[in-house]
């Protein structure tokens, strides 16, 4: 029977498992991304969640705080990035690497793959060398790269856009793998080939190191780790019952030299072999789990789960209801606004946008009467690039009859009048400035998009992919179909 009992417990999935599995599901409640193959762009995406988990993984209701911490550096020339520093100041002051141990999709995932039967690599002199790696990144790809993109006013994520693994699998591979995104692997290059690599390589190392990736490369974690030593809720030592043995340092598999120290997650297994009971997690002077924690009675031990399953239950009914499809009433006002999410049979909302040609500016409303084709673009976008030529020829074709703008949808302004200064095109090309005309469009950081507007200013098409030169001559048929 002992032996039944032992089995039970390898196989069945600890406390801090289930809670590291319901962060996931809470995450990630827009279930129904999975199965449409598109991004949540709710009012929730503007809050950011505690551990990493990709903006742009089809299942996220909240952002990523490494990828918005990145994008208002970039963009503090504009605006100071108060919310972002303070959200995760918060959570650090709270919780430090406790996210890591218990609220990070991305060390579940890992800790799922060192499971797996191998020769493990051990700690050693050599990987505590290793885990200063992850503050280097910080200050190098997260914080200096980004600063200074910000003053040549060219947003660079920089970490996410070249090393971030939990961005290629949750946000890439998550919607490259649904059928209905087939069409965007033509906007794959050599950095996604790269990035895929280096995936596969940090998931393979995490089968052999115990969380590898959030061990030697994980800036987030870095940055919690500044606030280990005096978070609320983490590993605390009785230094009245410790003995000083060791044993919970030789039974963490992160590169701690004492418990609670800025490589230590706060999982609190080395609780188990503490001889005398002395290590405990705490918020504040409340024991959450200790040796001196008297069990809940039966309906305390119960009713916390229930309202955890409420909660997420509730979430996920809320971000997968069916989408109101609203009519939209002839003659209605040009300001009336696309709501996140929505598409085709909305009215287009209203925008003004600098040009590069003649330093005049472009208004939608100024074009009610005429079809309009709106191009959201980037220089370092390749597919962009290469679909530029097709707007030229419609713009040709149907002078007159379709306006055709593309507009770049960063903060960058120098290197596109440099790279049109090349170019012969003679459609007009503008500035989305603040990136607030992208996402009045139900657009992220995904390029290319392509509007089509009809002569009444309703939507006909939004999506984002490349497009041909026989796509969009259907695309403008059925924009003027009666």
């Amino acid at each position: 029977m002992d032996k039944f009992f032992s089995f039970l417990r390898r196989i069945l999935p600890t406390k801090r498992r289930l809670i590291q599995l319901y962060s996931f599901l809470l995450y990630n409640a827009h279930l129904k991304g999975f199965v449409t193959g598109d991004i949540f762009t709710g009012l929730s995406k503007g809050a950011c969640v505690p551990g990493l988990n990709c903006y742009s993984c089809p299942g996220a209701v909240g952002a990523c705080p490494l990828g918005a911490l990145q994008n208002a550096l970039a963009s503090s020339g504009q605006k100071a990035p108060y919310y972002v520093v303070g959200i995760l100041m918060l959570y650090g002051l709270i919780l430090g690497r406790t996210i890591c141990g218990f609220l990070c999709p991305f060390g579940l995932f890992q800790e799922l793959l060192y499971k797996i039967p191998s020769l493990k690599i051990k700690k050693s002199r050599i990987t505590r060398v290793l885990s200063m790696f992850k503050y280097a990144l910080l200050v190098f790809l997260v914080v200096l790269l980004p600063l200074y993109s910000a003053i040549k006013t060219v947003p660079l994520p920089a970490f996410c856009k070249y090393v971030c693994p939990a961005g290629t699998l949750e946000g890439a591979v998550g919607l490259l793998a649904n059928p209905v995104n087939q069409d965007k692997f033509s906007m794959l290059g050599n950095l996604f080939s790269l990035k895929f690599v280096l995936l596969v390589a940090i998931l393979a190392l995490c089968v052999f190191a115990y969380r590898a990736f959030c061990r030697f490369l994980c800036p987030l974690g870095a940055i919690y780790a500044l606030f280990n030593r005096f978070c609320i809720i983490g590993v605390r030592v009785d230094d009245q019952k410790c003995v000083d043995c060791g044993k919970c340092v030789s039974k963490c598999k992160m590169d701690v030299r004492n418990v609670g120290d800025f490589e230590c997650i706060h999982c609190g297994e080395c609780m188990s072999v503490c001889p005398t009971g002395a290590i405990s997690i705490k918020a504040g002077r409340i024991t959450l789990k200790g040796a001196e924690v008297k069990k809940p009675k039966k309906r305390g031990r119960i009713l916390l789960p229930v309202l955890a399953v409420i909660i997420l239950l509730i979430s996920i009914v809320l971000f997968n209801l069916p989408e109101k499809v609203e009519s939209i009433p002839e003659n209605a006002p040009v300001e009336s606004t696309l709501p996140v999410g929505k598409e085709a049979g909305m009215l287009a909302p209203d925008f003004t946008a600098p040009l590069y040609s003649d330093g005049g500016e472009i208004s939608l409303s100024e074009l009610r009467g005429k079809t309009v084709i709106v191009n959201f673009w980037a220089t370092w976008c390749g597919p962009c690039v290469k679909e530029l030529p097709h707007f030229e020829e419609i713009h040709k074709k149907y002078a007159g009859d379709v306006f055709v703008v593309a507009l770049h949808s960063t903060l960058v302004t120098e290197d596109v009048q440099a790279y049109l200064d090349k170019t012969e095109y003679t459609f007009p090309f503008g500035l989305d400035k603040t990136g607030e005309i992208i996402q009045s469009f139900g657009g992220s950081t995904m390029l290319p998009q392509t509007v089509v507007i009809d002569k009444n200013g309703v939507i006909t098409y939004n999506a984002v992919g490349s497009v041909t030169l026989e796509s969009l001559e259907e695309l403008i048929a059925q924009a003027n179909q009666p």
